[in-house]
C-alpha cells in the first residue's frame, strides 16, 4: 500500500512478546472450550444441552477470529491460518469455516488503483487473475437490500472522512452467501485531502450463524420453560379444584355423619416440577354410609391430573349410585383401559357403615389400609386386585372389617418416604405402624396427620404422596 497518512494510526506498535503471550493464551483457551463442546452431549429433546452447545460453538468461532487478528497484529499482515498454530475448527462448522476469515483492500482515488490482499480474493471467491473489484462494482456482489448501506458508508468515508464500520452480505461467484464485516477509514494525502480508502473485511458468517443458533436455542429453552410453568400452574389449579382442602378436617356436605373424624394431606414431590396423579377423597353417600378413597395415577403434569380428575369423578358417581367397592374397581379398570391416553393406576376404595361400624373395601395394586387399635397397628388383609389398566376384564375382590370406637384408619399412597432414606430403612407402611402408640393417644384425625408429617417430613421425597386419616367416633 502507498505510504499515505492514516486518519487514526497508533503511535507505537505493540511489543512482540506481549502479542505472543496473547496468542498462546488464546490457543489454550480455544482448546479448553473445544473440549467442553465435545463433552456436551445433546439429544433432540434437550433444549438446555442444545443451548450450551451453541454457546460453545459461538465461543470457538470468536476465539478463532481473535487468534487470526492477533496473528495479523504480530506479523503486520494477514497470516495464513496455519501460522497461528490454533486447533482447526470442528468438522460440524462446515467447509466454509476452513477458509480465510480476514482480508484487506485499498482503493486509490487519485490513480483508480485497487489493491486486494490474497485473503480477500479467497473471501469473495474471486480469482486473482480476474482482478480486484473497483468501489463502484463492489456493490454488485451484495444483496439488494444491503447495497444502500454500503453506498452510505463509502460516501461518508470519502466525503466526510468518517470511519466505516458495518456488515453486509455478498453472493460469491460459486453462489455461496457470506456475511462480511467491514472496517475502514480514509487515507489522507500531504494536504489533508482524501487520497484513498483502506479497509479490513472480515468473514463473520460462521460467527453470526453461531449467534443465531444461540438465540434460537435460548428462545426454545425459554418457550419450554414457559410451557412447563403453564402446565405446572394448570395442574395445580386442576388438582386444587378436584381434591378437598389439603389441610384441615374434611367435612361432609350435610354434616349428618358424626361417626368419622377425617383429615388428609397432600405431599408434593421434591424432584419433579410437575404435579402427579395422587388423590384422596371422602364422600357422604345417600344411604348414610361414607366413601373413603386414595389412589395414584402414573405420570405427572396436566395429563396425570386430568386423568386423576376423570377417575375421581367416575369413582364419586359410581359410589353415589350405590355400587360396592369391588365392582366399582372393575368399572374403573375398564374406564382406564379405554381412555384416550392409556395409563396405570392404583387405588383403594372403602365404604363405611356407621350403623354397624363395618368397613367394606377393595384395592387395585395399592397399599392396604392400616388399622390402629389399642396402641398397636396392622395392615388389613387385602382382597384380590391388580393395577387399574393393567389387564382387561380383571376381577376385584371385596373384604370387610368391623371397626370399633377409637380406631384409627390410615389410607396412603406410595412415596411417603423421603429420598434420603437408605434402602435398609423400613418402608412407609412399617414406619406408619411404628406410630401406633402415638396414633392411639392422638385426640383427632388432624393430630394424626401432624404425626405423619413429623415422621416423614413435607419435603425431600422422590414422588408425590398423600395420606388420609379416619378416626372412628363413639
Amino acid at each position: 500500500m502507498p505510504s499515505h497518512t492514516y486518519a487514526d494510526r497508533p503511535s507505537q506498535p505493540p511489543e512482540p512478546g506481549s502479542v505472543d503471550a496473547l496468542i498462546s493464551q488464546t490457543r489454550r483457551l480455544r482448546g479448553d472450550v473445544d473440549a467442553v463442546r465435545r463433552d456436551t452431549v445433546v439429544d433432540d429433546d434437550d433444549a438446555q444441552g442444545r443451548w450450551q452447545r451453541a454457546l460453545c460453538d459461538l465461543a470457538v468461532h470468536q476465539l478463532d477470529d481473535l487468534g487470526e487478528h492477533l496473528g495479523q497484529l504480530k506479523e503486520g499482515m494477514p497470516p495464513a491460518p496455519e501460522e497461528l498454530d490454533l486447533p482447526a475448527p470442528a468438522p460440524e462448522a462446515g467447509p466454509e469455516a476452513q477458509q480465510t476469515r480476514v482480508g484487506s483492500a485499498e482503493w486509490n482515488l487519485l490513480t483508480d488503483e485497487v489493491t486486494w490482499s490474497d485473503e480477500l480474493f479467497q473471501i469473495f471467491g474471486r480469482s486473482p487473475e480476474s482482478g480486484p473489484l473497483p468501489l463502484d462494482e463492489l456493490g454488485s456482489t451484495l444483496f439488494a437490500e444491503d447495497q444502500p448501506l454500503l453506498t452510505s458508508m463509502v460516501t461518508d468515508c470519502l466525503v466526510d472522512g468518517k470511519a466505516i464500520d458495518g456488515e453486509f452480505r455478498i453472493v460469491r461467484v460459486d453462489g455461496c452467501v457470506r456475511t462480511l464485516h467491514m472496517r475502514g477509514e480514509p487515507v489522507l494525502d500531504q494536504d489533508g485531502c482524501t487520497a484513498s480508502m483502506w479497509a479490513v473485511l472480515r468473514d463473520v458468517s460462521e460467527l453470526r450463524r453461531s449467534e443465531r443458533a444461540v438465540r434460537e436455542t435460548r428462545d426454545s429453552l425459554q418457550r419450554q420453560r414457559q410451557i412447563a410453568q403453564t402446565e405446572h400452574r394448570l395442574a395445580v389449579e386442576l388438582q386444587e379444584a378436584v381434591l378437598p382442602s389439603w389441610r384441615g378436617s374434611l367435612r361432609f356436605p350435610h354434616g349428618s355423619t358424626g361417626a368419622l373424624d377425617l383429615a388428609a394431606h397432600y405431599l408434593p414431590s421434591a424432584t419433579s416440577a410437575l404435579i402427579g396423579g395422587d388423590w384422596y377423597d371422602a364422600l357422604e353417600l345417600p344411604d348414610g354410609t361414607s366413601m373413603l378413597t386414595v389412589g395414584d395415577l402414573t405420570g405427572h403434569g396436566v395429563t396425570a391430573t386430568s386423568g386423576m380428575a376423570m377417575m375421581l369423578g367416575a369413582l364419586r358417581g359410581m359410589a353415589m349410585a350405590g355400587i360396592e367397592p369391588g365392582p366399582l374397581m372393575g368399572w374403573l379398570n375398564q374406564l382406564l383401559e379405554t381412555s384416550v391416553q392409556p395409563a396405570l393406576g392404583s387405588a383403594v376404595c372403602c365404604r363405611f357403615d356407621p350403623a354397624t361400624r363395618t368397613l367394606s373395601w377393595a384395592q387395585a395394586g395399592h397399599p392396604a389400609p392400616l388399622l390402629f387399635r389399642g396402641g398397636s397397628g396392622r395392615a388389613l388383609q387385602p382382597p384380590e386386585g391388580v393395577l387399574l389398566g393393567a389387564t382387561s376384564g380383571a376381577a376385584y375382590g371385596q373384604a370387610e372389617e368391623r371397626l370399633e370406637a377409637g380406631d384409627v384408619l390410615v389410607l396412603h399412597t406410595d412415596g411417603l418416604s423421603p429420598r434420603s432414606i437408605e434402602f435398609s430403612r423400613t418402608d412407609g407402611a412399617e414406619r406408619l405402624l411404628a406410630l401406633a402408640p402415638r396414633f392411639t393417644a392422638a385426640r383427632s384425625a388432624q393430630d394424626c396427620v401432624r404425626l405423619v408429617l413429623e415422621e416423614f417430613g413435607e419435603t425431600g421425597r422422590e414422588d408425590d404422596a398423600c395420606v388420609l386419616v379416619a378416626r372412628i367416633g363413639a
